[in-house]
Formats: C-alpha cells, structure tokens, sequence
C-alpha cells in the first residue's frame, strides 16, 4: 500500500514538476511550486487512481487528472493557512507559503494554482472527449468553490467558539474536505460513461471517504505529534473549532469513524476484487496515527 503510494505520489509530481517548467516564467512560478510540491502523500490521486481501476481507466490520465487535483487542495491549504483564515505558520513540515513569501504572494499563488487545474484539464495531452473535460472541469469548479471546499472553509471559520449541531458539522467537513473526494470517486466513472445511479453511489462513497479523512486528521490533531503530522497539532481546541471531537468527544468519535469506515467498505463489495485496492487505501486513511 505504501509503496503504490508512494510511486503515484513519485509520478504525479513528475507530471506536476515538468508541467509548471513549460509554463511561463512569472514571478509567481516560485511560491506556486514551493505550495504545490513535494506536496503530501496525495491520498486524493490514490483514491482517484483507486477508482480507476475498477473501471479499467488509463493511468497516465488518471495521473494528470490527479494532478489537477493536487493544485486544488494546494491552493486550499495556502489560503487556509493565512492570518484572516486558520493562521497555521508550518505545512507539510515547513514554512507555510505566507511566511516564506508573504500574504499577498501566497493569496496570488494560491489563485494561481486553482486555475493551473483548469488548465491541465483542458489541456490537449489529456486524451479524453472534449464534452468529457467540460463535465471535469464543471464538477470540479463546484467542489472547489462555494458549494465546495471555500464554502466549507467559510462555515470552518464561522462556526469556532459556538455551539453547533452534529449535522452541521458533518455537512461542513463535507464541503471542506468530502466534496474533492467526492470528485475524485465521480471523474473515473464519469470518463467511463457510467449511468446516473453509479455516480450518485460513488459520489456518496466519495464524501463519507472525505468525513473519514477529516475526522482522522481531527483525532492527528487531538492527540497527535506535529513532528510526525507535518503542521502543528493541538490547535482545533484552542480555536474553538467545531468538529466531532468536541461534540462527541475523543473515545465516541474514533468509533463513529470506524463506523463510517466500515460502511465504506460495505458499500464497495458490490465491485468485488475490482475494489480491493480502494479498501486498502480506506483502511490507510483510518489507520493513520491517532
């Protein structure tokens, strides 16, 4: 699991790294790069590759669709990260982009890298139907935006210090980390010309695949080492963030996620041994130090 981990991360900032070099040499390309790469573990292009399998998509697409992926959540991560939003000063075990190049450069960045997605999207080396990148970049554009991951980021912030219902914060951490997710089940069936129904299911699976990976990085937060978690930990409680932690508290929500988990797994025995690489990755995102 590690090592196929590990080589899609390898390929997809191979892929990242050669595409930012034909881009035009603005001023910007330096704090683009140092946001995007090397870039975390990329469980999002797992899970999309993960996908792909049961439906027996090309890799090489699937690595370029995962990268656009990649400079979405980057994006996310850079903006999250500034004074006016969650005011985190390490990422990935170094400087966030703010404090090494600045607010405005990491903002301008930040930007960069949400359009640089559209782009790879779009562009011609992705071998896929036009009609096929249109629906890519429109569902992707509704996970990214306010109906996604900045309306999930609004509500992240605007619920710290209050009292909020457990439904609310579901539907929050959905749209900030359960909608890209959601994306990165939907595209491969998507591209596979997959009915209605087979989209609804995935995207479903998609977003409590998201819960689970929000939930885990809630409890990393809770009781983890920032050392191991690459950012600082410990901070949800002194922000007054709402999460299931601290509705549910800490023994309550390791087993609510386990039931998610579980129900994940239960949904994806309908594609048999075509899955069993997603159930794998599943079961990585529950596992990850708590």
């Amino acid at each position: 699991m590690i090592n196929n981990l590990n080589q899609i991360a390898k390929d997809t900032n191979k892929f990242l790294n050669s595409y930012i070099k034909k881009q035009s040499k603005t001023e910007l390309i330096k704090s683009m790069r140092y946001g995007l790469l090397p870039g975390g573990k990329k469980i999002r292009s797992k899970i999309l590759i993960d996908v792909g399998k049961i439906f027996n998509l090309s890799y090489s697409s699937l690595i370029k669709i995962g990268a656009a992926v990649e400079c979405i959540h980057a994006y996310s991560l850079i903006h999250d990260d500034l004074p006016c939003m969650d005011n985190d000063s390490i990422r990935r075990g170094k400087l966030s982009t703010h404090k090494k190049f600045g607010e405005s450069t990491a903002v301008l960045a930040g930007n960069s890298l949400l359009t640089l997605a559209f782009e790879i999207l779009s562009d011609k080396s992705l071998l896929l139907k036009e009609k096929t990148k249109v629906q890519l970049i429109s569902l992707i554009s509704k996970c990214s935006g306010h109906t996604g991951i900045a309306g999930g980021q609004y509500l992240d912030l605007n619920y710290e210090k209050k009292k909020i219902k457990k439904n609310k914060v579901i539907n929050m951490q959905i749209k900030k980390t359960g909608k890209l997710f959601a994306f990165c089940c939907i595209a491969p069936a998507l591209i596979s010309n997959k009915k209605r129904n087979v989209l609804n299911s995935l995207e479903k699976i998609g977003y409590e695949i998201g819960l689970l990976f929000q939930i885990t990085d809630d409890l990393i937060d809770y009781k983890g080492i920032a050392k191991k978690a690459g950012k600082k930990t410990k901070k949800d409680q002194k922000k007054g963030k709402a999460t299931l932690i601290s509705l549910l508290g800490y023994k309550n929500t390791i087993k609510y996620s386990n039931k998610i988990k579980n129900n994940i797994l239960y949904k994806l025995a309908i594609y048999g041994k075509r899955s069993e690489s997603l159930k794998k990755t599943v079961l990585f995102i529950f596992e990850r130090e708590k």
